[in-house]
């Protein structure tokens, strides 16, 4: 692609006390390469590459907080996801972050929490209750990107979390945003979507609360506020937080939290109010509109609505087959163009690239020169350890 059409991306970012050398954003992707939890040997080389590379912003795969029921065998080897809170897997990121550095990137975590989607007895504590606001795991009759066999397994009702269970999760993010802090990553990233904890607080469907948890969207968007503003308290003024949220869910693809953009600001202004710097708005297809009438997409609504960057992800590189299919394994690269377009009109400020990244660790260098990029199934043979 011509340098000048691709321009828009290779534009700095000022975010908070980090200078981002581009908009591109390497996006959060699960690889089950730390086994007992700690990043294996190959991490620092696998982030080091892409940051040498010259990706903008790395945000690493899903970490587990500190939290006995953060984690468990949902569609992954619950005991192969990093976590932040044992010695050791503090140790090996400290390594992954030294190294990133050193090959001239920045780095932040994604603290996970699976919440319902996490397979009851399975995962590091099995005997740990799964956390569900008001103990459902969700429609059990949706179009869902979940196998039968799981919805059986996790689908059954389980008691509504208590406040003392609601407190001990936000406990759980403030100590892994500090041990973040700790091993000196550069700001901080939460999966808030597709299904996970804090986004079956913001569904109307697993939400049915009736206390301050729960009623209204911005009620549904207060367990996720406290969490934001103890993880603020503990990194400190300067330091961003990026907070990933979905309409859809993978207990349910054509889900919406939101149907108007009043809904959306509604949903967002109290995590803006909180202290997220950057709503990370998670669609399929990043060229889609989000709501008659308007060309935005999600994350061009985030930005409108709550006046913060944003940041758009949804198949750069990639289509993906139909829900519940197969990863494509063609390059894509169509739908490029357009979103330098949106970059530089902006409608949102950064942009996430999942698997032309996870699979090509020079991807950054061909964009900018307009070089050919890798098939998925050549360079996965040496990228995904």
């Amino acid at each position: 692609m011509a340098s000048e059409i691709v321009r828009p991306y290779f534009e700095p970012f000022t975010l908070k006390s980090l200078t981002l050398r581009n908009r591109i954003v390497m996006a959060p992707m699960t690889r089950c390469f730390s086994p007992g939890g700690v990043p294996g040997p190959g991490m620092a080389g696998y982030y080091a590459r892409r940051a040498a590379a010259g990706v903008g912003l790395i945000i690493t795969e899903g970490t587990v907080i500190d939290h006995p029921a953060a984690l468990g065998d949902s569609g992954v080897d619950g005991l192969d996801v990093p976590n932040l809170h044992d010695p050791a897997a503090l140790a090996a990121w400290r390594g992954v972050v030294d190294a990133v550095h050193a090959a001239g990137g920045l780095i932040v975590p994604q603290l996970w929490h699976q919440g319902s989607m996490r397979r009851p007895g399975s995962g590091p504590c099995p005997d740990a209750p799964s956390c569900r606001p008001s103990g459902l795991w969700g429609p059990l009759d949706r179009l869902s990107m979940v196998s039968d066999r799981f919805k059986q397994e996790t689908g059954a009702p389980t008691r509504p979390m208590t406040e003392e269970e609601i407190a001990d999760v936000i406990a759980a993010y403030a100590r892994s945003a500090r041990n973040a802090m700790a091993v000196g990553f550069d700001g901080i990233a939460i999966h808030g979507a597709h299904g996970y904890l804090p986004d079956v607080f913001f569904w109307a469907e697993t939400n049915r609360r009736t206390d301050r948890w729960g009623g209204s969207i911005a009620k549904r968007a207060s367990f996720a506020a406290e969490f934001v503003r103890a993880i603020r308290r503990e990194i400190g003024p300067d330091k961003p937080i990026i907070f990933r949220f979905s309409q859809w869910k993978q207990q349910d693809v054509k889900a919406k939290l939101a149907n108007t953009p009043a809904e959306l600001e509604e949903l967002l202004a109290p995590l803006a109010d909180a202290g997220v710097d950057v709503f990370d708005g998670s669609q399929r297809f990043v060229e889609r509109p989000e709501f008659d009438g308007a060309p935005l997409n999600l994350a061009g609504w985030a930005k409108k609505v709550t006046g913060k960057p944003s940041m758009t992800v949804g198949t750069i590189g990639f289509r993906p087959g139909d829900v519940g299919g197969v990863v494509a394994k063609d390059q894509d690269h169509s739908v490029v163009p357009e979103v330098a377009e949106r970059l530089a009109r902006g409608e949102y400020d950064l942009v996430g690239v999942g698997r032309a990244l996870l699979q090509d660790p020079e991807w950054v260098v061909k964009l900018r020169h307009g070089e050919t990029f890798e098939p998925f199934e050549e360079a996965t043979r040496d990228v995904l350890t």
